[in-house]
């Protein structure tokens, strides 16, 4: 083998010659991570080498992501995207080898030709559905979907570059640190909630690289990323120049919203009513070549929408807070909407039913609120199983799944599970732009304030706590919807809260991800109880026996290596490694251990007490709810549906309930509402619409 030489003026200024048993030929392009080279194999076959830059090769970041690109881009190689042939992760200068793909990007080919044809983008359009859909069904979410990685094949697109990250290209990072995307194709959720990021801000992007491809600029356009990130969360998009056959398709992918937006498959159905502008010439490849506190809410009905205009430096300087400050929230659901009637007149009878023993119950399923769409988000509270989805709270019996009541919300969705505070129930548990409470009894209204300014809503014991992205926090009562405090707290833009604790919590990392900055605030005053700068990256999952719980990130790589307890009392803090580096976990507290779950079914028990890990069970699910746990089980939700119970001692898989998705089996669904447990019972939801009880004490008969 010829030998590599990765030094000189430049960061490339000697190519390698080789990479592998590849013959790099020529330079196809250059990214922030590394150089894209033409090559042969030892038989002649032509694939595509993206080798990582010099300067990058030792560093432990650039390999780590350079090892989640190539292990993305296996899972999904496919009809529409370029199939991984080889790759070394570990080389001295990583490399992977795809095959090569005779075609310019989107991006080189609007550039050079203008505006594409109304048949040209149809084809596109639908192309890239394909494309989503079958990335998405293998559980990955591509973050970065834009003009230049589209390669305008032959036989239709393909969507390339999976995994990359970008240091250079931008300053937007997310709250751990991780960029997630270019600006001007990112969806409103990568800016404001990015760690509950899902399939959905894939559609955004689809819908933006359109624009792109139908009028040559993006629907938010600025030369500043703030004022574009600032655009894309509050701004409509600019269509003008996109076929009117086609624009209301592209708008429903810019919804601010992921529930509002349509899947890959509604796609392509819709796609195949818009044949009338169909041209079925295939796409003809070109070769590439080398301040104060804001004014108390007012009790208005509706707030008014903002125009779309240009924005000055101002605005990007209040864009460029938004960003930065990081969102800690509830967990987002897919759904669409319902025209269920109001609650209280047209509501259904209440139950009177006497209540069940344990022993006695019988497994339930129903689908209260099929027409809305989406999967339920359930909590217990006034002794029923609470419920929403987009456009509708409703109220079960727990003992057999009856409805006792249901009440239309118009224009929300559920940003978690309904909640009792005050004694009343809120529809939604975060996030929403207005607050409702209802009668637990009847679901009838008895207050409504809309919310106007905030960009979060926690609710903690009996308040509900709004937060804006300039530190400003408002207490509301959740009994009377009076406010009682307002005041600026500094760094704090979101809270998070734990069941049985009556504090709020509110954390912000440094820009390196050296430390983080933990608050603790009394809702019902807004007082600072404590606060403390601790080591590294954290993000709080638990409090249990007055310690606090955190999951640390690095930096660098974006993976989660270790929990951290920290004891508030005498300041002490302790830091567990995990045996083995996770992506994306999420995790629960039950007395002294923590249980894991990671993004590829990778479920463990953790001891905070002796600092080690109890077990260690390898699922079925790609990707998982929020654990919960009782003494004896573990429980999981799946995406198809699926809820899953493991023994608590041993991590034993011991029961699982069959799949339900429903008809629509191709529908990824971004986020799953965690399950429920409550007097020997398991309330659960599915994407079908499903809610359903099972028995706790007998999960093998599921």
């Amino acid at each position: 083998m010829a030998p590599q030489h990765d030094t000189g003026a430049g960061a490339e200024a000697e190519l390698p010659e080789y990479a592998g048993h590849y013959r790099l030929e020529s330079c196809l392009g250059s990214g922030g991570m590394g150089v894209v080279h033409l090559a042969q194999s030892t038989s002649g076959m032509k694939v595509a080498v993206k080798v990582v830059h010099a300067e990058f090769a030792q560093d432990p970041e650039f390999r780590g992501r350079f090892r989640q690109e190539v292990a993305a881009a296996r899972r999904v190689s496919g009809a529409f995207t370029a199939p991984v042939v080889d790759a070394d992760p570990e080389a001295r200068r990583p490399w992977m080898a795809t095959l090569f793909i005779p075609g310019s990007t989107l991006s080189e080919h609007v550039k050079r030709n203008g505006p594409m044809a109304p048949g040209e983008l149809r084809r596109l359009m639908a192309g890239l559905a394909e494309a989503l859909r079958d990335i998405h069904r293998v559980g990955v979410v591509h973050r970065d979907l834009k003009p230049s990685n589209v390669l305008l094949a032959e036989d239709g697109p393909k969507v390339i570059d999976f995994g990359i990250s970008r240091p250079k290209d931008s300053e937007l990072r997310t709250e751990t640190g991780k960029l997630i995307g270019t600006p001007p194709f990112m969806a409103p959720e990568q800016f404001r909630r990015p760690r509950e990021v899902g399939p959905a801000a894939d559609i955004f992007a689809l819908g933006s690289v359109m624009v792109h491809a139908a009028t040559g600029r993006g629907p938010f356009d600025s030369d500043s990323p703030y004022v574009v990130a600032y655009q894309v969360v509050h701004d409509e998009p600019d269509l003008a120049g996109v076929p009117d056959n086609l624009a209301p398709l592209v708008m429903r992918c810019l919804a601010k919203e992921p529930e509002d937006r349509p899947t890959p498959d509604e796609l392509m159905r819709e796609l195949r009513s818009v044949a009338a502008s169909y041209d079925t010439q295939a796409f003809i490849p070109e070769q590439r070549t080398s301040g104060a506190p804001a004014p108390e809410p007012n009790p208005v009905e509706k707030p008014a929408r903002t125009p779309r205009r240009r924005r000055t430096v101002l605005l990007a300087a209040a864009a460029a807070g938004l960003v930065v400050c990081g969102v800690l929230t509830s967990v987002q659901l897919a759904g669409g909407a319902d025209t269920s009637p109001t609650g209280g007149a047209d509501a259904p009878p209440r139950s009177t039913g006497t209540r069940t023993s344990p022993a006695a119950f019988k497994a339930w399923a129903t689908k209260p609120a099929a027409k809305a769409g989406g999967v339920p988000q359930c909590a217990y509270g006034a002794g029923e199983l609470l419920c929403a989805q987009p456009g509708v709270v409703y109220a079960l019996a727990p003992a057999d799944g009856t409805l006792l009541w249901r009440h239309s919300v118009t224009e929300e969705r559920p940003d978690g599970a309904p909640v009792i505070a005050g004694g009343l129930v809120h529809p939604y548990g975060g996030g929403s732009r207005r607050l409702e409470a209802l009668d637990p009894s009847s679901g009838t209204r008895i207050w409504q304030r809309n919310t106007p300014g905030y960009d979060s809503v926690r609710y903690v014991g009996g308040m509900a706590l709004l937060s804006r992205a300039d530190g400003t926090v408002t207490g509301v009562d959740g009994a009377s919807g009076e406010t009682k405090w307002s005041r600026r707290i500094p760094g704090v833009t979101s809270f998070v809260s734990f069941a049985g604790n009556p504090l709020a919590y509110a954390t912000r990392s440094s820009d390196d991800g050296s430390s983080t900055k933990v608050t603790a605030v009394d809702p019902d005053t807004g007082d600072i109880r404590w606060e403390a700068r601790l080591q590294g990256m954290l993000r709080p999952v638990g409090v249990q026996r007055g310690s606090v719980f955190f999951l640390s990130t690095d930096w660098s790589s974006g993976d989660t290596k270790a929990v951290v307890r920290y004891v508030p009392g005498t300041r002490a803090t302790s830091r567990v490694e995990l045996p083995v580096p996770r992506q994306d976990p999420v995790a629960t507290m039950r007395g002294n251990v923590m249980y894991v779950l990671a993004t590829g079914g990778s479920l463990e028990a953790i001891d905070t007490d002796t600092q080690k890990r109890l077990w260690h069970l390898e699922t079925s699910v790609s990707r998982g709810s929020v654990p919960v746990a009782d003494d004896k089980h573990v429980y999981v939700t799946a995406p198809d549906g699926r809820l899953l119970a493991v023994d608590a001692d041993n991590g034993r898989l011991v029961g699982q309930t069959a799949a339900r998705l429903g008809t629509d089996s191709g529908q990824v669904v971004a986020t799953l509402p965690e399950p429920v447990i409550a007097d020997n019972r398991v309330y659960a939801a599915a994407p079908d619409g499903t809610v359903f009880a099972v028995n706790s004490l007998t999960p093998g008969a599921w």
